[in-house]
């Protein structure tokens, strides 16, 4: 059968299984709406074929008309409700501007290999690739510890020779991106390793693809509306990914990201083609990790999982692609994502804390390190929202703040910080949408939910989330980092651009909604 993107005269596949109201939806069914439970959220069944046929078998013989007003009857019928209805899903399969939205989604994960001292592998797998001529990319700081000297000596056990890139910027720019770039360039090298945090491996990424794509201007990929957002056609070199910290996941997706200097806003590139060959996750990398490090790295994983667990479903997302390749990473939440989000949290629950005030505690740390992956995956093929777009600002219009245990000679607000301090304004603001989904995130966190009602999902989660930040010793907002009221209007328009994470939100937002959600992260407690 033929599943076109909008219904029409081939569209009987549509009729079996896409979703319908409530009101036609019948006993042969799998649930309310002819849906069924996955990973938490209702997605369209796949069976009931048999059912749905037979309960429009008499729509589908009418005329085009008759059966486009009986689904405007039905859809004025179905239920109203916060977590029924949405803004972006007006009838089965159209956005509000006719649009079709989308109808599938893709996983896309690097190979992955875990192990205490697993790193010593990296010369092997190179030498398995055939690779003559290797880019080392890692940071000056890390370049003097241990793990990269273990990189190394696997590299000469190997016999492969390499080139150490060690200018690599903690929280990159478009500048120190370009940089990178110029050297790989010049390098002519078949194969890269990436040892370091999300900010060396997203640099690495980088490097490879404009290095492969010599004749590309570097806006070419980047995310619109600042870049042109143009898809990834030519073949990278293998690029493995050490991570040495415990947040982005950037090993397992196909996402970079920087400030773009010149309007003081995170940005990034995001191509399935761009994520690592293979991820080489080895906890004992962990334990040079400072404080800080752990804690800020951990609230970026905490994030992850609870953007992409509450983030708008794909198939509510527009436009739908006219061709696979056009398809988002970012694609909105699904059945598969779910499961990694959920996971993640359990052990971010479970573990961070442990692992903040413990240096030495391995398992705790193994854990987190495990975490940061799966959220990856999660993200990776879902998406974040909310406190990911605020965050770019965040980040970007830095004054004069430098975190705790960081080595840098520029002032610095670290990631997972810029994030997770709007979550719980974020989280009030996106509950009324899924408060399901927030109830559960909170149970998880530790809350009591035993007695909430619906109404109290999104202050539940706040309150959850405010006091496991007060526990780990966040800064108290926004303001304890630099900003006031007066910031805000910047705020905002350093967020406008990030309608690649901001649409993916469950609920749509206004300039006026994202002032107030900045002015309620200016005090946590």
């Amino acid at each position: 059968m033929v599943r076109l993107c909008s219904w029409g005269s081939r569209s009987s596949d549509w009729w079996e299984n896409g979703p319908l109201p409530r009101a036609v939806a019948g006993a042969g069914d799998s649930g309310a709406g002819g849906r069924r439970r996955g990973g938490g959220r209702d997605w369209p069944a796949a069976e009931g074929a048999a059912s749905r046929r037979e309960a429009l078998r008499t729509a589908m013989a009418a005329p085009r008309d008759r059966v486009a007003h009986l689904l405007r009857q039905l859809q004025r019928a179905a239920c109203q409700c916060p977590s029924h209805s949405h803004t972006y899903s007006q009838a089965p399969g159209l956005s509000p501007s006719g649009k079709t939205t989308d109808y599938a989604f893709e996983m896309a994960v690097s190979n992955i290999r875990y192990g205490a001292g697993v790193t010593k592998e990296v010369g092997m797998d190179l030498q398995n690739m055939g690779a003559k001529n290797v880019c080392l990319m890692t940071d000056k700081n890390l370049s003097q510890l241990p793990p990269v000297q273990t990189v190394m000596d696997s590299f000469v056990k190997n016999g492969i020779n390499f080139k150490v890139y060690d200018n690599v910027r903690v929280e990159p720019t478009d500048r120190s991106f370009m940089e990178a770039i110029e050297f790989a360039r010049r390098g002519a090298f078949d194969a890269y390793v990436a040892m370091g945090g999300g900010s060396t491996i997203d640099t690495c990424k980088a490097a490879n693809l404009y290095a492969s794509s010599p004749d590309s201007d570097f806006l070419d990929y980047v995310n619109a509306p600042i870049g042109k957002g143009k898809p990834v056609t030519v073949p990278l070199k293998p690029l493995i990914a050490v991570p040495t910290t415990s947040g982005t996941g950037s090993e397992t997706t196909g996402v970079a990201i920087f400030d773009y200097e010149r309007l003081k806003v995170k940005t990034g590139i995001a191509s399935r083609a761009i994520k690592p060959t293979l991820g080489l996750i080895d906890p004992l990398h962990t334990l040079y990790m400072p404080e800080r490090v752990i804690a800020n790295s951990g609230f970026d994983v905490l994030c992850h999982a609870l953007e992409s667990y509450t983030a708008l479903p794909y198939h509510m997302r527009s436009p739908c692609p006219g061709n696979p390749i056009t398809r988002p990473a970012y694609q909105g939440g699904n059945p598969i994502s779910d499961i990694w989000a959920v996971h993640a949290l359990r052990i971010v629950a479970k573990y961070l804390k442990r692992a903040v005030r413990n240096p030495d505690d391995l398992e705790a740390r193994s854990n987190m390190h495990l975490a940061s992956a799966f959220a990856g995956i999660g993200f990776g093929n879902a998406g974040v929202h909310l406190c990911h777009g605020m965050s770019y600002p965040i980040s970007g219009l830095v004054k004069t703040y430098k975190a705790k245990d960081y080595n840098v000679d520029h002032p610095l607000v670290p990631h997972g910080l810029s994030v997770v301090l709007t979550s719980p304004a974020v989280f009030t603001f996106t509950a009324q949408m899924s408060p399901e989904h927030h109830l559960e995130m909170a149970e998880i966190l530790g809350a009591d939910t035993r007695t909430a009602r619906i109404p109290d999902a999104g202050p539940v989660l706040a309150d959850t989330l405010r006091k496991f930040l007060f526990d780990l010793d966040v800064d108290d907002g926004l303001a304890a980092i630099g900003y006031s009221k007066a910031d805000i209007p910047a705020l905002v328009k350093g967020t406008l651009p990030q309608e690649r994470v901001t649409k993916l939100a469950p609920r749509p937002q206004s300039e006026e909604d994202l002032s107030a959600l900045f002015e309620a992260s200016m005090k946590l407690y």
